[in-house]
């Protein structure tokens, strides 16, 4: 079925996307899978060929293109591409960290941080996950003393993507530890501010070229002009952001489906058995069939999802429904894929091993699949 959601521009953007992954990416990505996180020129190059933080205004050096059909084409082509763990960093970049910065950031603070988020000289990271913390948010345990000049940060945090590249680091705070939801705050930690300390870069079962770390804050002195916002009002400030976040999981989930299934479908028609091809086998065909057309109804549903939010009327329960369905999705195809690939399916030589590998974790970073169906569930029980 045709997709009707993009133009000729964005047509052309996807065909820029797809030249600078195969160009700048894929060449470079099992080194970097290796190292446990990309160069950070890929940043520099990303802005270069218009990839980085797109809704950036003119006047701060972005293109002030402020569709997220294009955040969605570069989630998907990296997707299909199977490059996830090196190119989750850029998109949560620009999908995940800039709103922040573009709805609550002073004249001054975007003066100061937006060209450098446009250019790719700055990486940003958003950190809110603690260790033992799990998805509630209102029981963090990093503190923030008001003092004179600002704040006393102490505390740590986990999980963080682009936890070793980042340079600004977006960070849910207690400024009022007596409060749940109304004591949190954003304050950005900066590269560089004594007592900010970056811990191991975690080891994960995939997506190894995305660094992933554990910070750590001993009393660390923020200015008072790095808080985000207003004091207290943080959770509210996650909470309306959250649903990008997850559309932009759900397209890249449908992207890293659809590449699972190119790949196997080359292999099945490539390798044969009984003295035929895998693909022509029936059960083979069925199989195929079913994700295709899984595949098909997802893209048209985030499509619409995505035209939604560009004109504000998203839902967080419409957001909830993609992000898990989609990913459980996703895990079902690479599953099926890879069986289909038989014992060389579980060789790292081969593409599935990776699409099987980086996409476990898409049923649990930006809401687990438990959590997006209780905030559905709720939905629907009080109608």
């Amino acid at each position: 079925m045709q997709r009707n959601a993009f133009d000729d521009e964005h047509r052309m953007y996807r065909d820029t996307v797809r030249r600078f992954i195969a160009q700048e990416i894929v060449p470079n990505d099992q080194e970097w899978e290796h190292a446990g996180a990309v160069d950070r020129d890929l940043f520099r190059q990303a802005a270069a060929q218009g990839l980085l933080a797109m809704q950036v205004p003119e006047e701060h050096g972005g293109l002030g293109l402020d569709d997220f059909r294009f955040n969605q084409i570069v989630g998907e082509e990296v997707g299909v591409a199977g490059v996830i763990g090196s190119g989750t960093g850029i998109t949560l970049h620009t999908d995940v960290v800039l709103p922040y910065i573009l709805e609550l950031a002073t004249d001054e603070q975007r003066d100061r941080w937006l060209p450098g988020i446009a250019d790719g000289t700055l990486i940003t990271a958003l950190g809110l996950t603690e260790p033992g913390m799990g998805s509630d948010l209102a029981g963090m345990g990093t503190s923030a003393l008001a003092t004179d000049a600002g704040y006393h940060v102490n505390g740590s945090k986990t999980f963080i993507t682009n936890g070793i590249n980042a340079d600004l680091v977006v960070t849910a705070v207690k400024t009022d530890p007596a409060q749940r939801h109304r004591g949190i705050s954003l304050v950005v930690l900066e590269r560089g501010m004594d007592g900010f300390d970056r811990g191991r870069n975690l080891q994960k079962i995939g997506m190894h070229a995305q660094d992933t770390a554990e910070l750590f804050f001993r009393d660390v002195e923020v200015p008072a002009e790095n808080l985000l916002g207003r004091e207290g009002e943080g959770f509210r400030y996650m909470s309306q952001n959250l649903a990008q976040e997850r559309i932009g999981i759900a397209v890249a989930a449908v992207g890293a489906a659809r590449g699972a299934l190119d790949a196997t479908l080359q292999y099945t028609k490539e390798r044969n058995a009984f003295g035929q091809s895998v693909a022509s086998f029936q059960a083979s065909r069925f199989a195929l069939a079913e994700m295709a057309t899984e595949i098909e109804i997802a893209t048209h549903y985030c499509d619409q999802a995505v035209l939604a939010l560009n004109g504000g009327t998203l839902t967080p329960v419409d957001a909830a429904m993609a992000k898990w369905w989609t990913t459980e999705l996703q895990g079902r195809v690479v599953d099926r894929c890879l069986q289909l690939h038989g014992g060389y399916g579980y060789m790292l030589e081969y593409p599935i091993a990776r699409f099987y590998t980086d996409s476990r974790i898409s049923r649990i970073y930006g809401g687990t699949t438990e959590i997006m169906k209780e905030i559905v569930g709720r939905d629907v029980v009080g109608r």
